[in-house]
């Protein structure tokens, strides 16, 4: 998947461009200063002659050094290497889908900035934007980067753009086209996972009929088409329960005040085969409680009850046989905030990167994956986001594959995987700066 004309035109114009180190510097300087001449114009083509112009007023290259000529190769033929690493380079974004061929010859423009100012790919290109020794961060659409993976799935874990009547600065789509657009990005998925693989989906509980405090059933149309049209099982509807969540839905529950503030999110849980999933509830056990631990130190129970007509009975001895730990309820409870939410915040900040206004604490992405999953299985996410499911695979020591259509949010991503064994990311991204 790795762009390898991109990364060959990268390393020819690292050796050509030796010679000119002095004029401007390192090679990724030069790339930045490129790739924002082009952002800078939008969608308003620009020749190449105003290309070298731009470039070298951001990179303060004195206009003779833009004239200056050097023999190269076996034929001698002089070029200026200023021009010539610039050219590199813009075949490099070429590559990456973030600028086209206009109608003259010599003349491109920028095609990737949304109406918020993100960065995404043309149809089709799938880069790699960093990787490590266990998982891979590839900026593509997730139905491009998916739909050619030939792989085993162990586990899907993610949380998609939400139906919202307001969408997030990455867009979304709206509440009538929901259903259709989670199956055609889980329809290649389904397909790749193993029988023994699952799904947890993390949605939205917010979702209104267009200005009505009815709420949509958008939610459970999807989870009767993810059974109908793909063949998964419901295993069950895990609630993430938010003491920190903003109260909402404002205007039905604050103004109008005919609805309570929404306190969690459901994260759907399917398998293809429910007899086969690989979920193990002994690897998520929890501490018992100080009550239960002083219950199987005595012993367990001394007396005999019966309640709910019988269903339930204690007789003594019971609970008294020593345990690992206590299974956990489905019901995961933590606030959205965390360490390495804010590392991602402060990475992106630091890069002057837009910060992803939606993400989960790696605690939930982590509880998934221990439960869902063993070592060494492979955990993808389609929407990869801030990478969080990358994070929680790669510290459980399982491989994963995140997609990631915004190249500012995978940019922002990557310091925190830089201690990774393994951790590569190319110089056209590390020299990214959105600007």
């Amino acid at each position: 998947m790795e762009d390898e004309a991109g990364n060959r035109f990268l390393q020819d114009a690292k050796a050509e461009a030796e010679p000119m180190t002095g004029i401007i510097g390192r090679q990724g300087e030069l790339f930045a200063h490129v790739a924002a001449a082009y952002c800078d114009a939008g969608e308003t083509p620009i020749s190449n002659a105003d290309l070298y112009a731009a470039v070298a007023a951001r990179a303060n290259i004195p206009p003779k050094a833009l004239d200056e000529r050097t023999p190269i190769g076996r034929s001698g033929q002089k070029h200026n290497l200023i021009r010539r690493a610039m050219r590199w380079h813009q075949q490099t974004l070429k590559e990456a889908g973030v600028i086209e061929h206009a109608d003259a010859r010599g003349v491109w423009r920028f095609v990737s900035t949304t109406k918020n100012g993100l960065h995404e790919p043309l149809a089709g290109v799938r880069l790699v934007a960093f990787s490590t020794r266990l998982g891979v961060a590839i900026w593509g659409d997730c139905m491009d980067v998916f739909g050619a993976l030939r792989e085993e799935i162990h586990l899907v874990v993610t949380s998609p753009p939400y139906p919202l009547a307001k969408a997030r600065a990455y867009g979304g789509p709206t509440e009538p086209e929901y259903v259709d657009f989670i199956l055609r990005v889980f329809e290649p998925l389904v397909r790749n996972l193993a029988p023994s693989g699952s799904i947890a989906l993390n949605l939205s509980n917010d979702i209104f009929l267009a200005n009505s405090p009815g709420r949509s059933l958008c939610l459970e149309r999807l989870v009767l088409a993810l059974h109908d049209r793909l063949g998964l099982h419901l295993m069950d509807r895990l609630v993430w329960s938010n003491p920190s969540k903003a109260p909402g839905p404002v205007r039905w529950a604050s103004m109008t005040r005919q609805h309570l503030n929404v306190g969690y999110e459901p994260i759907y849980w399917f398998s293809p085969d429910p007899a086969r999933a690989r979920s193990n509830n002994r690897r998520v056990l929890e501490p018992h409680t100080e009550r239960h631990a002083a219950l199987q130190a005595r012993g367990g129970e001394s007396r005999c009850a019966s309640y709910s007509d019988g269903a339930y009975r204690i007789h003594p001895g019971r609970f008294g046989t020593p345990t690992a730990g206590r299974i956990p309820r489905n019901v995961i409870t933590c606030g959205h905030k965390c360490a390495d939410a804010a590392k991602y915040r402060s990475d992106a900040r630091a890069l002057g990167l837009p910060v992803h206004g939606a993400g989960w604490p790696l605690s939930i992405p982590d509880f998934l994956i221990r439960f869902l999953t063993e070592p060494g299985d492979l955990v993808v996410d389609p929407f990869g986001g801030r990478v969080s499911t990358g994070m929680a695979a790669e510290r459980l020591g399982r491989r994963w594959v995140c997609a990631e259509k915004i190249i500012d949010y995978l940019r922002a991503a990557a310091p925190r995987f830089a201690s990774c064994d393994g951790f590569s990311i190319p110089d056209s991204v590390s020299a990214w700066t959105g600007k």
